[in-house]
């Protein structure tokens, strides 16, 4: 046999003598000037060696005296001459069996010509296929290569970072096979590696951003472990990336990492972020890809780490007794990770969170959800640093941030206990952490209450409600936001507690009033009714004036606590509006506790805009009294001290407009007490009214007239002669008023006054006064408007019947002077046919 081996190779050595004869004169061609020649010696010679199918071994002699000439070629002037050399000598490494005897010559050659800091090579398709041999070079001699690691260094950190983009790709791909072909020589130079991939990494070819990254990969996993930190911020920003292949090559090779990298305990807290990022990836196989990687690294740790957790074993693989429905629980492995991790994850995920960037907050508040998740109650310890990041979290103006944020609180509020997380948040909600975002620490708290089991919450119900119905937390801000979520607390209570919530209907109350009375918007007050509706529910109450009767006099208690301070800016004022109408009839019940109220708060000392407001609300109610104010039949008993301590007061004449408007108010509250018919005053009422009609408000003389006519409708038959000759002269000023509709709510009085009369009015005794107000009658006779005329004649047919001759000799006094003696003649005509 070692005779037949040695016939052999001295066959090929014959074969290869041959060939070498028949390329003499080609090889001496390739020192030709004329490119052409030089150029058909090199088509020759492929077709004379490699593409004739020639032995391996024959080939590796032929390959052994051609190495040198075709490596001079590469620096042919020629581009055609250096493609057919590359492709020869490519052609030569695949095929001959031992490609590693031309590395003394190949390596530094390649070294010169792509490794240098200038391109000797300007072709890019021609850099391309010279990287290509050399990735090949390192499949076919793997370890061989070890004595240029230098060269293979300096050629890949010059090729990474090549214009041509195919070039970058290549030279990623030969970096991972060098890498992996020497592992215990690679981790010395490895690092020269790490800043050309970083300058590539985030080209804008999303193919050439794969290859670097699983470069960087292969780069991190073979090095020494040094250069983690240098390149963990450049794959967190790929993990934005808009492609979806560059996304999952960053889980993939992180995910390798967190497996196989000798260093990776020291790394796991800025590891595990970054695989843990991409489990809600939006695409379903980064996803799942993510994921599965996440159980072997769990798996992988759990087995590692068996003994320090045989004690956890038994008791951590039994979900808590709350886990939230419908989520898998993570494995302990992966559980333990996160929570021996913490630490460190929590001041990033703070830090981040506040990013300027969009995607980078929510990719932050989608991590930190997941870690709550694996943390479960270690969590606990770290509810200071996580309350914060929650507050600024909250105010965030992208909507997807808020949502994470408040998944992440429904979490803390499912495995932190209450009386922790209560201990804490409460005093924030008392006293918030920012002034321009008051609303934050509800909102937290709003969520975390939302996921409580119901037995650990019920104990802690009277202390949160007693909380959200401090003055200081629910009337002291008027922001839209703040009032929902001051709203949403009340309702996950109404939710979670259902009829244990009765034990603090009250304060629930108090919280859904004040709501309603700051509100700006109709939505708002809507939800803050529907929520009155669900506490009517859970304590199976049939109406809102069941549940208001069951707290009126707590609710007029809680108002009248600090009636004394308040102004036209105090809640109190509109929680007493809100009150008051909402309860309807219900307030009948508490006419002389709503007296005492009001008594004070509409005391002429306190503030004219609060006064004016409180009595058009008492206005609104007395004039459907019967199913308000009067429901009971109780305001009677209270009208007289309603009218003498607090609207008499408040009718009294002062300089200004302020004061005015106030009398007008307080004048069309006593006209909805007249036109109600409950009171009967008269001697206490009419100076009042009377002055009142010479009111620099318009509505205030309107408001004056109606009381008298209504005065006068009501009791006008039972005045005494001398308060009827009161009211005439003042209803007489009114008739050259400069409103026309006072003028006629005046005449339309004065004939009330006149058919009031009775016989205990002497016409004779009091002739001078009839005499007075037929004559000042009469001159209206003469008005402009027609309306005004007739009106006018009307009434004074009335007065005909009072003292016919006086109104007829005052009629035929005037009769010549007027424009028109129509209407006087009438009047005449009328007067006669009584006598």
């Amino acid at each position: 046999r070692p005779g037949k081996m040695a016939a052999m190779a001295a066959g090929d050595e014959h074969a290869a003598g041959e060939v070498l004869r028949g390329l003499a004169r080609h090889l001496n061609c390739l020192n030709e000037e004329n490119k052409a020649t030089r150029k058909r010696a090199l088509e020759q010679i492929k077709r004379e060696t490699v593409d004739k199918g020639l032995s391996s071994s024959v080939l590796q002699d032929i390959f052994s005296a051609l190495l040198k000439p075709l490596l001079k070629c590469l620096s042919d002037p020629m581009e055609r001459c250096r493609e057919t050399a590359i492709s020869v000598i490519k052609e030569f490494i695949r095929c001959v069996p031992k490609p590693e005897e031309s590395l003394p010559y190949l390596m530094p050659c390649l070294a010169q010509r792509l490794g240098e800091k200038e391109i000797l090579e300007p072709a890019e398709e021609l850099r391309l296929s010279a990287v290509e041999m050399l990735t090949l070079t390192v499949e076919v001699c793997g370890k061989h290569l070890a004595p240029y690691l230098n060269e293979m260094i300096n050629i890949l950190q010059r090729t990474i970072i090549d214009p041509f983009p195919d070039v970058k790709r290549e030279s990623c791909k030969c970096t991972v096979k060098f890498a992996q072909c020497v592992p215990e020589h690679f981790h010395m130079q490895a690092e020269s590696l790490v800043k050309p991939l970083m300058q590539t990494i985030a080209h804008q070819h999303s193919r050439v951003r794969v290859s670097v990254i699983e470069a960087t990969g292969a780069v991190i996993q073979h090095g020494t472990g040094k250069n983690v930190d240098d390149v963990l911020s450049h794959l967190a920003q790929r993990l934005f990336d808009d492609s979806p292949q560059v996304r999952k090559a960053v889980t993939v090779v992180v995910g390798d990492w967190l497996l196989h990298m000798r260093d990776r305990y020291s790394y796991f807290h800025k590891l595990v972020p970054l695989l843990l990022s991409n489990i809600n990836d939006e695409v379903p196989e980064i996803r799942l890809l993510a994921a599965d990687l996440w159980r072997q690294v769990g798996a992988q740790w759990e087995r590692e780490n068996e003994d320090d957790i045989k004690d956890k074993m038994d008791f951590l693989l039994t979900p808590p007794a709350f886990y939230p429905p419908g989520v898998e629980r993570p494995g302990l492995g992966c559980r333990e990770l996160v929570i021996r991790n913490l630490g460190r994850l929590v001041p990033a995920i703070t830090h981040d969170i506040t990013d300027w960037l969009v995607p980078t907050r929510v990719r932050t508040s989608q991590l930190l959800s997941v870690l709550l998740l694996h943390a479960e109650d270690h969590s606990t310890q770290h509810m200071q640093p996580l309350l914060a990041t929650l507050y600024r979290a909250c105010t965030d103006t992208e909507q997807d941030v808020v949502s994470n944020c408040l998944a992440s609180a429904k979490l803390l509020g499912t495995f932190v206990p209450p009386a922790v997380f209560l201990k804490l948040l409460l005093d924030h909600v008392t006293t918030p952490y920012s002034s321009s975002h008051p609303w934050a620490p509800l909102m937290v708290l709003a969520a975390m209450l939302g996921g409580c089991y119901k037995p650990l919450l019920q104990p802690h119900l009277e202390q949160i409600a007693n909380t959200l119905g401090q003055p200081d937390v629910c009337q002291e801000y008027q922001q839209v936001m703040y009032l929902e979520q001051l709203l949403a607390c009340v309702d996950v209570l109404l939710c979670k507690c259902e009829s244990d919530c009765g034990s603090v209907s009250l304060q629930l109350l108090q919280v859904l009033v004040t709501v309603q009375s700051l509100s700006t918007e109709t939505s708002l007050s809507e939800k803050a009714l529907e929520s009155l509706q669900s506490l009517c529910k859970v304590q199976s109450l049939d109406s809102v004036m069941q549940l208001y009767k069951q707290h009126m006099g707590q609710l007029l208690d809680w108002l009248s606590a600090s009636v004394n301070t308040w102004s036209s800016y105090s809640p109190q004022r509109l929680q007493l509006h809100i009150i008051v109408t909402q309860s309807g009839p219900v307030i009948g019940e508490f006419v002389s506790q709503l007296m005492l109220l009001l008594r004070s708060c509409l005391n002429p000392d306190k503030d004219p805009e609060m006064r004016m407001s409180t009595f058009t609300m008492l206005a609104k109610l007395l004039l459907d009294s019967a199913n308000t104010l009067d429901s009971q039949g109780q305001f009677c008993d209270e009208s007289e001290r309603f009218l003498c301590d607090i609207l008499l007061p408040n009718l009294v004449w002062h300089a200004g407009r302020t004061a005015a408007a106030v009398r007008t108010s307080a004048l069309s509250c006593l006209f909805a007490l007249l036109h109600g018919g409950l009171i009967h005053l008269e001697e206490k009422l009419s100076p009042q009214v009377l002055s009142a009609i010479e009111e620099d408000s318009q509505m205030g003389r309107l408001l004056a007239c109606r009381s008298v006519s209504t005065i006068i409708r009501l009791i006008g038959t039972s005045l005494q002669p001398e308060s009827l000759n009161k009211i005439y002269p003042e209803l007489l000023k009114r008739l050259d008023d400069s409103s026309e509709e006072v003028r006629g709510v005046a005449l339309q009085t004065l004939g009330l006054w006149l058919s009031s009369l009775t016989e205990g009015y002497n016409p004779e005794l009091y002739t001078a006064h009839l005499q007075l107000l037929f004559q000042q009658i009469l001159l209206h006779l003469d008005d402009p408007e027609a309306s005004v005329q007739e009106q006018v004649l009307e009434i004074l047919k009335k007065g005909s019947s009072v003292h016919p001759l006086l109104l007829k000799k005052e009629v035929e006094a005037v009769r010549d002077k007027h424009r028109s003696p129509l209407y006087c003649d009438q009047l005449l005509e009328h007067i006669s046919s009584l006598s």
